[in-house]
């Protein structure tokens, strides 16, 4: 990963949670020629627990936010911990973000919306910012919010 990014994130002040082990069987990110693909991550705080609730019943949209909020610093974290040394994020490119919300909740893109400011301090409104979809559905142990992503990267 290049230092270029580490530095960024601690100019800014945030706090990454650890990277996750795989809970199940695929690779945390993978690279294939200039993307970078990163595997479904959820809300992991800086004591390795994941974040919990389903939003619309369990907790609400500003909280579900603040989850999606996590999930991208989470995913910060495993880049860091994954990426090979030198690899640089162009841009971001696809983000798939999947809300835990009962049936008549129907704000998925306000809550996944906390991820995509993120990412836009992070990498800058140009290129932090990338086609994306929000959706709900039934997650993994009760979280609420996963979400995957694909980046262009320098080679």
């Amino acid at each position: 990963m290049s230092k270029q990014l580490k530095d960024r994130l601690k100019a800014m002040g945030l706090v990454l949670p650890p990277a996750p082990k795989p809970a199940g069987v695929y690779r945390p990110i993978l690279v294939i020629d200039n993307q970078l693909y990163v595997s479904g991550q959820g809300p992991v705080l800086e004591d390795g627990t994941l974040m919990a609730g389903k939003v619309g019943s369990d907790i609400d949209k500003e909280k579900g936010k603040l989850a999606a909020r996590q999930v991208g610093l989470t995913m910060l974290s495993t880049i860091i911990t994954h990426a090979p040394d030198g690899l640089i994020i162009k841009r971001v490119v696809k983000v798939l973000g999947m809300v835990n919300a009962t049936p008549e909740f129907e704000s998925h893109p306000y809550v996944i919306n906390g991820f995509s400011e993120l990412f836009a301090e992070v990498f800058g409104e140009e290129n932090g910012i990338g086609v994306r979809s929000a959706v709900g559905m039934n997650l993994p142990k009760n979280i609420p919010v996963e979400i995957e992503a694909a980046f262009l990267i320098e080679k």
